[in-house]
């Protein structure tokens, strides 16, 4: 069982939760989280340095010069690597794909483990109340002032909610995903875990059959101020 912090967002009151914590495992796995990093990353990478070989240059192949009585040094053509605007040596070619998949269940236990990592390092917060009929960035505001006053902050909702995300995306360092769709790098990448009340149910949700057990939040708090 462990405690993460509340905050009602029509009231500005801060309270606290009790969390139980059997779905989310009983250490952080660190060589786990190493190798989801890796992979989210090797997937971003887009591989794209590609140099020309003597084949690809634009050009003529006439030779600059006759072979010999010259006093200079034989060349064939200006294509070659020796000269300005020639072909490169062992350059980088765009001809590898970097990214790979990890099985799923793999992912999860990643997902999982960096979720219990914020929790035992109290960067969660559950937001009360957090629902938008139009775009607000003063909405948005006051909440990270509150709840994220400095970092890195991840929004977590319940499901994709477009005035939500409107209200939060022109803010710096501060990404806003559905419960369904968040990962391991995520939550590593950010230093506040925003979570939308409801939201930890679904991430829970998503934990079921790769053992462990399940978790339920408990509400047990009373809201100050």
């Amino acid at each position: 069982m462990a405690t993460i912090h509340t905050y009602d967002v029509a009231k500005g009151a801060t309270g606290e939760r009790d969390l139980a914590t059997e779905a989310l495992g009983t250490k952080v796995l660190y060589r786990t989280l190493k190798e989801a990093v890796v992979q989210y990353q090797a997937n971003q990478r887009q591989g794209d340095a590609h140099t020309k070989v003597r084949t690809e240059i634009a050009g003529h192949r006439k030779k600059p010069w006759r072979q010999k009585k010259t006093g200079r040094a034989r060349h064939g053509d200006r294509r070659s690597p020796l000269w300005r605007g020639g072909a490169t040596v062992f350059g980088p070619r765009n001809k590898r794909a970097w990214g790979y998949q990890l099985p799923r269940k793999q992912r999860l236990v990643a997902l999982r483990s960096a979720l219990l990592g914020k929790v035992q390092d109290g960067e969660v917060k559950v937001l009360q109340g957090l629902s938008a009929d139009k775009p607000s960035a003063k909405l948005a505001r006051k909440v990270l002032a509150d709840c994220a006053p400095q970092g890195t902050a991840l929004v977590v909702l319940v499901e994709p909610d477009t005035n939500l995300w409107k209200s939060f995306r022109n803010f710096p360092q501060v990404r806003v995903k559905p419960a369904v769709e968040v990962n391991a790098y995520d939550l590593l990448a950010h230093k506040w875990l925003l979570a939308q009340e409801g939201a930890l149910e679904v991430m829970e949700q998503r934990f079921d059959g790769i053992g462990g057990g399940h978790g339920t939040c408990q509400q047990d708090s009373q809201a100050e101020g």
